[in-house]
């Protein structure tokens, strides 16, 4: 392939002298493929993804037509020049020539449009491949309509019927499949087969009964010489000569015959598909028909197969097709043949339409079947809505993987510790209309491409996105991307003002990693959202200090040998492992998170008065869970023995006016005193011990209490507060809910600092 910067089409065909100029704007961006373009099926000269190239037609009265995608911009006032922009598009570009005064189109340009990488066209066969693979399997299963019959239909429209043939091309075009042709003519199965013939009896080395017959009954016999020892026995002539049994190696056996038979039918495909191709003009199936028939001839032109007769019966069970190496790929090629032709995809559009290969699009439907296998293995969980996958249709049937909700695995996942309730969904949509606690998107509606989520078993899935116990791990497929450098990379100052003035032109280069992080944070209860792409390399940036929550990026490459899928594995049972765990900060959070929003806030619930800045000591200074007990004291004595000790007493027992050991009393921050007669009190203390201690009346006799009258007391360490904000402030006590008038008005209680501030007097 020659890099060139400008092109000459010659269009004499539509108009002697025509001619079509294309100049590259960048170079190494425009080639000549005139010897690899037969080869892969392409157009000469290629253009390359992303890049731009002015075009000119050397006549006005011709312009380029419109193909959409906006990659024909014509100049506003010289419509015979402008520019070409294949933006994503890869593959063959088609562009009609239309004549201006006519509105006719007169031909057709053909240009390839490569991909950037460079591999592109391996990872398009091998990714078509496995997905025709995995769609035959659905359809061989005991639950999906293989005992419905279809005809191919080939009056269908070219583009159904180029499907068609991509699917049984990505079979019987296969590496493998060649190989196993090729393992097959170089070692066949072969049989003893017996022939016979008439030799000379000089040459018979052994006779059997019937050669023994012919030596007294044989035809033109010869006169035995007077002394020959056989005229002692009465022989007194000879047969010149005897037939004789000979046994040889033949290549005709059932086995080969079946791989012959099956080649033959194939060849009838493609050729009846070239037929339809030229009936349709559709240039490129008729191209790929024709290097089919040139492969599936050239393997039938092998000697091996000159010896080998039609079949009468076809003797699948046999040990050699099912087991032996070449026999049993031809025999799953064949058993799948039937059923790729019957396969429509309305998909397929995507990837097929207009001759292109949208490679992107593509590996984001591989990348399902591949993590639908991984995920099967992993959780053991067989994929009951699979049938779903496939659908009849008047055109055959029909493979419904497309955009749009599609639950393809759910199931009950046991640990042996834990049960939870897996669902794997592609591009499942989060809808940004439903309000909380409700699954779903805080803004817009949101549809990453693969979804992994999983919520405790015994409970519901509408119940657990409630209760904040579900978690979503989101998935997008990154074709573009080749390196983690395209991903996600460590800015300069002058980077970031690089990208500021770029975004303000409409040009985002990390959107990619925006739009994980809109996934993540517009997704409620996601917990993870991953870009997996065609690289070597992965990345997993932790949220805090567990798996997930986290942002990241895994390889996962079309190959049939390595295709990288294990670091993404290892990190699926590492969530696995994260969620058996009963302790994590994650279930943690959801719960504390499930306890904050489970109801809307009261409408006065609102503290606005000056509290203590919660940091430091005072961190967990949260006005709703910070608890403040209400004391009483009977006596100055008794308060000056709190002022000297820095302790305070609560009664014990059973009895009226006794401490309740509950959440609120034991998590207690702050005590507030008051004593007899007062209407307001602003003696607030800190609680400074970790709880209550049990005290005997002998040992607060020993810390100089006055009076004991219980034989036992709990008895809390305190001192007075320092916070300048509740310097001279002072609460209305009486005005408490949990307050209690008469004699109760001694008995101790908690209340929370909220409503403490809502009492403040000054």
């Amino acid at each position: 392939m020659k890099s060139i910067s400008h092109i000459e089409i010659n269009l004499d065909r539509v108009q002697e002298g025509l001619r079509l100029w294309i100049d590259a704007r960048r170079p190494d961006s425009l080639f000549d493929a005139e010897e690899s373009a037969t080869e892969n099926n392409e157009a000469r000269f290629q253009l390359v993804e992303g890049c731009y190239y002015d075009f000119q037609i050397s006549n006005p009265e011709f312009v380029l037509g419109d193909v959409g995608e906006n990659i024909i911009q014509q100049h506003r006032r010289t419509t015979n020049l402008g520019t070409i922009a294949p933006n994503i598009f890869v593959g063959t570009l088609l562009i009609p020539l239309i004549e201006k005064e006519t509105s006719k189109e007169c031909s057709k340009v053909q240009l390839e449009v490569q991909s950037i990488k460079s591999g592109y066209r391996d990872d398009y066969r091998d990714m078509l491949e496995l997905i025709t693979e995995k769609s035959t399997d659905l359809l061989l299963q005991a639950n999906s309509p293989v005992s419905h019959h279809f005809d191919i239909d080939y009056t269908k429209d070219s583009q159904t019927l180029y499907q068609k043939f991509a699917f049984i091309k990505s079979i019987i075009g296969s590496d493998e499949f060649i190989e196993a042709i090729h393992r097959i003519v170089t070692t066949p199965v072969t049989k003893w087969t017996e022939t016979t013939e008439e030799k000379d009896i000089r040459n018979a080395r052994r006779f059997s009964n019937a050669n023994i017959r012919e030596l007294l009954k044989g035809g033109k016999r010869t006169k035995l010489p007077e002394s020959n020892f056989l005229r002692n026995y009465g022989i007194e002539t000879l047969p010149e000569r005897i037939t004789t049994n000979r046994k040889t190696d033949s290549v005709d056996t059932p086995e080969n015959r079946f791989i012959k038979h099956a080649l033959e039918n194939f060849l009838k495909f493609c050729t009846d598909i070239n037929n339809k191709a030229l009936e349709f003009s559709h240039k490129k199936m008729e191209n790929e028909s024709e290097n089919m028939i040139r492969e599936l001839e050239s393997q039938l032109h092998h000697t091996v197969f000159k010896d080998i007769s039609r079949p009468t019966t076809l003797k699948l069970n046999s040990p050699v097709l099912q087991r032996k190496e070449g026999y049993r790929e031809v025999l799953r090629v064949w058993l799948m043949f039937d059923l790729a032709a019957k396969l429509i995809w309305s998909g397929g559009d995507d990837i097929y339409s207009g001759g292109k290969k949208d490679i992107a699009t593509l590996y984001e439907y591989w990348l399902f079947f591949k993590l639908l296998d991984l995920f099967q293995s992993i959780f053991d969980i067989e994929p009951k809505d699979i049938e779903n996958l496939i659908k009849e249709t008047p055109d055959g049937l029909n493979l419904q993987l497309k955009q749009g909700k599609f639950t393809a695995l759910r199931g009950v996942y046991d640990s042996g510790n834990r049960k939870l309730n897996i669902r794997f969904n592609y591009n499942r949509s989060f809808s940004g209309k439903k309000k909380y606690p409700h699954s779903g998107s805080w803004t817009t509606t949101l549809r990453p491409d693969y979804t992994l989520s999983f919520w405790p078993f015994g409970i519901s899935e509408q119940e657990a996105e409630k209760q904040e116990l579900i978690v979503h791990v989101h998935f997008d497929a990154k074709y573009k991307i080749a390196n983690l450098t395209d991903f996600l990379e460590q800015n300069t100052d002058n980077d970031l003002d690089e990208q500021k003035a770029e975004n303000r032109k409409g040009i985002y280069k990390n959107a990619d990693l925006l739009k994980m992080h809109a996934y993540k944070d517009a997704i409620r209860r996601t917990g993870g959202a991953y870009v997996l792409y065609p690289g070597d390399k992965s990345i997993n940036q932790k949220g805090f200090h567990e798996i997930i929550p986290g942002l990241g990026a895994f390889p996962v490459k079309p190959s049939k040998t390595d295709s990288g899928i294990g670091e993404l594995k290892a990190f699926i049972l590492e969530i696995i492992e994260h969620f058996i765990n009963r302790a994590s900060q994650r279930e943690k959070i959801a719960y504390r998170t499930f306890d904050i929003y489970k109801n809307p806030p009261e409408s006065d619930n609102v503290v606005k008065e000056p509290l203590p800045e919660p940091y430091n000591a005072n961190r967990d200074l949260i006005p709703d869970d910070t608890f403040a007990l209400v004391g009483y004291y009977n006596s100055q004595e008794q308060y000056n023995w709190i002022q000297r000790t820095g302790l305070y007493n609560f009664r014990m027992g059973s009895g009226a006016g006794s401490l309740i050991l509950d959440k609120e009393t034991v998590s207690s921050k702050y005590l507030l005193l008051h004593t007899s007669g007062d209407t307001e009190s602003g003696d607030l203390w800190k609680i400074v011990s970790r709880g209550p201690k049990v005290y005997s009346k002998d040992d607060l006799i020993k810390k100089g209490y006055p009076s004991p009258s219980q034989d036992n007391y709990l008895v809390i360490q305190i001192e007075l507060v320092t916070d300048s904000e509740f310097e001279n402030v002072s609460w209305n006590f009486r005005e408490l809910a949990n307050y209690s008038t008469g004699r109760a008005s001694a008995f101790p209680f908690t209340t929370c600092l909220t409503e403490l501030m809502k009492n403040k007097i000054r």
